[in-house]
């Protein structure tokens, strides 16, 4: 059953589903303060950001999420491939680039407040500091993995430096970016929330911070709620992206299904047809990208 687009959708819900059930059958006659009914936390969720709260915290949120980590990619993108493809760069750049990582990007708040002000310019640089680097040492490993025949065979045939980069480099680095970009997601979250809980008027962390100080502990629960709802968003939409940007690497590694849910190549295999994969290695990059 599990094989099927709806097993596979019915088999991620038992968990949440049961977790939830098990949360509002322990809290239902709660009378903390510090843990409230689930069913008082989902009156606050309905009452305050259906859909009082979604102009006035959650969109400007999403906006200044969003302005960040493009430009973490951006920057990570492109420097990374700079890095990446000239050896001497790399040298020279490698202490400061392990330097600067290594400084926890919330340490970085005093500074950039001081520089950028209080308003959402500060917000939005916290959040490429941080999200940045997964991008960046994701694109000068997959850089540095491109197999020189490529870049060797791209000269032979005429091609200029831009178009080797856009047409063989990028290309056969982009499985490795990819993941980069997916791990600066969860990155860009953490610190949208954390550059909201400092010197801000609106946004989920200032929601979050100003119902926890002024004791109401349901709107505290409900504020998390949204922001857990908002990271799963994100990652859906970014896999669901990722699936048709990257159709082509899943596909010449055999790895598409059919519409039982199988593999491509095991499905041919099971019918009695052995499947022969293309060798597309010019544009993946071989498997050292």
């Amino acid at each position: 059953m599990t094989r099927t687009r709806p097993g596979r959708i019915a088999l991620q819900l038992v968990v949440p589903v049961a977790l939830v059930a098990l949360w509002w059958w322990t809290s239902a006659g709660s009378t903390s303060v510090f843990y409230p009914p689930l069913s008082r936390i989902v009156t606050s969720l309905k009452d305050d950001w259906l859909f009082e709260q979604v102009g006035s915290d959650l969109v400007p949120s999403l906006t200044r999420f969003t302005l960040g980590y493009l430009g973490a990619v951006v920057i990570g993108v492109g420097v990374g491939t700079l890095i990446g493809l000239a050896p001497r760069v790399r040298r020279a750049s490698l202490p400061v680039v392990e330097f600067l990582r290594s400084i926890p990007p919330p340490l970085m708040i005093p500074f950039v407040l001081v520089v950028f002000g209080i308003g959402d310019g500060s917000k939005v640089v916290l959040i490429v500091l941080g999200a940045v680097w997964p991008v960046l040492l994701s694109t000068i490993d997959g850089v540095r993995g491109v197999d020189p025949l490529q870049l060797d065979m791209a000269r032979g045939f005429g091609l200029r430096r831009r178009d080797r980069i856009t047409r063989v480099v990028l290309p056969a680095a982009s499985p490795k970016i990819v993941a980069g970009m997916r791990t600066a997601l969860s990155i860009g979250l953490i610190l949208m929330i954390i550059s909201e809980m400092v010197a801000s008027t609106n946004g989920l962390g200032f929601r979050v911070l100003n119902a926890q100080r002024t004791f109401d502990s349901a709107g505290t629960y409900a504020g998390v709620i949204v922001i857990g709802v908002v990271g799963l968003v994100v990652n859906l939409g970014f896999v669901a992206a990722e699936s048709r940007i990257m159709r082509w690497h899943r596909g010449s590694r055999g790895l598409l299904e059919d519409a039982a849910g199988r593999p491509a190549g095991e499905a041919a295999t099971t019918a009695g047809a052995p499947v022969a994969v293309a060798d597309v290695t010019f544009m993946q990059g071989g498997d050292r990208a």
